[in-house]
């Protein structure tokens, strides 16, 4: 289990330029499975999670080849479906939540797709209903291995296009229901899918392979299914994540840090709910430029002068991976705010870390904090931690960093899961962090 020690309280400084999205990369690579041509995909993020999938297709017959840094061609022709009944598919789809997005395209095409339970962050319950009801509704049937914890969905006539209006607009079930539905015989239409800017990427990606897919960036797809998708070639945008975390990190230490090239028109909200904790965000070009906040940032009000909330919501709304973000960058601000994360279980249990550091916040309920903040006129304590998933490791990172002391944090494998070459990138702009082993 590695560990990352980190010696706070400095200020940064210089350019930071974000990696590809981790969410967009999960999808574009499970696509691929679509076709038996050649796929060229860049700006890949060198990330434990991706590289996990990638493995993953390897093992299962595609043809993976890096032709530069961060780009690789994927050729699906001949394909092992026997794998999929293997040890080591379990073992390989169980480390993964992404893996489940790998039973659309091969439903779709193949007419059968198979997945173990697949893990990823520990954030309470996440159902996978919307996946398998959606292809249900195209005419396939589920298997559910109760024992083995095993999924499979087979359709051996082919998948039918068909009306069906979504639970709940899950970002992966959306996609993988897009993936089986482009092959599916007539026209399958999607009401309440998810909206979400990795979403719209697969589309514009799976379009220009010759797929017919209407409303993309609404909540209602309509999908002409066709008898093939061929090759293409596409560019995953820079993670919003990312981009979220570092001018959070700008903010937490006072620093001027210019991010490069974030794709403004893909970022949504997320520099106005920034701007409401009082953190200057200035566009220039297509950088985001934070300016060192000597005196510090004020919590905005309501109009009516009531107390901020800031909560997640399916996208327009403000993406729940950021909440953590705002809670840690909360503990410094000017003014009290309501941090409400509506999305998820669990996600808040990592603030028992940050009180330790000496934070003021009340952990209402699993979904609810109250966070009043120091305005700096007392600085966090460094501590030792333990990351329990990417999102609260990110935040402690920047809690750390900000820090008076050396902290350290360990299971650091949960940070490097989203978060590519990390502390090399934050040293070449002034951090001082260390890589334990």
């Amino acid at each position: 289990m590695g560990t990352f020690r980190i010696e706070g309280g400095h200020r940064l400084s210089g350019e930071i330029y974000p990696q590809g999205a981790k969410n967009e990369a999960l999808q574009i690579l499970c696509a691929v499975l679509l076709t038996d041509e050649k796929v060229t995909i860049h700006n890949i993020p060198d990330i434990l999670d991706v590289n996990k999938l990638i493995n993953l297709l390897r093992n299962l017959g595609v043809k993976v080849e890096k032709i530069g840094k961060g780009s690789y061609t994927f050729q699906s022709d001949e394909l092992d479906m026997h794998y999929l009944a293997s040890e080591q598919f379990k073992k390989d789809g169980g480390g993964l939540r992404g893996s489940i997005m790998i039973v659309g395209p091969l439903l779709g095409r193949f007419g059968k797709g198979y997945i173990p339970k697949p893990g990823g962050d520990k954030i309470g319950r996440r159902r996978l209903d919307t996946h398998f009801e959606g292809f249900m509704k195209l005419g396939a049937d589920f298997r559910y291995n109760k024992e083995e914890r095993f999924y499979g969905v087979e359709a051996p006539n082919g998948l039918t296009g068909d009306f069906m209006l979504l639970e709940e607009a899950s970002v992966t079930g959306t996609a993988n229901i897009v993936m089986a539905a482009v092959l599916a015989k007539g026209t399958t239409t999607i009401y309440n899918a998810a909206c979400e800017p990795y979403l719209q990427q697969l589309c514009k990606m799976l379009n220009s392979m010759g797929a017919k897919i209407g409303g993309v960036g609404s909540n209602l797809l309509t999908i002409e299914g066709v008898e093939r998708l061929g090759g293409c070639e596409h560019r995953i945008l820079p993670d919003m994540i990312e981009i979220g975390s570092w001018i959070g990190l700008a903010a937490m230490t006072r620093s001027e840090i210019t991010i490069k090239d974030v794709s403004w028109e893909m970022l949504g909200i997320i520099p106005t709910v920034f701007r409401k904790l009082g953190i200057t965000v200035e566009k220039k070009g297509d950088d985001i430029h934070i300016p060192a906040h000597k005196d510090g940032y004020e919590v905005q009000s309501f109009i009516d002068g009531s107390i901020m909330n800031i909560s997640d919501a399916p996208w327009p709304g403000f993406t729940p991976d950021l909440l953590s973000i705002i809670l840690v960058i909360a503990t410094q601000a000017r003014g009290s705010v309501l941090i409400h994360q509506k999305m998820f279980e669990s996600r808040l249990f990592f603030v028992d870390k940050l009180i330790d550091m000496g934070a003021k916040i009340i952990l209402c309920d699993p979904h609810r904090a109250t966070v009043i903040g120091h305005d700096f006129k007392s600085q966090l304590k460094a501590t030792t931690m333990t990351s329990p998933d990417i999102r609260a490791g990110i935040s402690l990172l920047i809690a750390a960093l900000s820090a008076k002391g050396t902290s350290t944090i360990h299971n650091i494998e949960q940070i490097d899961r989203g978060y590519e070459n990390i502390e090399e990138r934050l040293k070449s702009i002034g951090a001082r962090i260390e890589r334990l082993e």
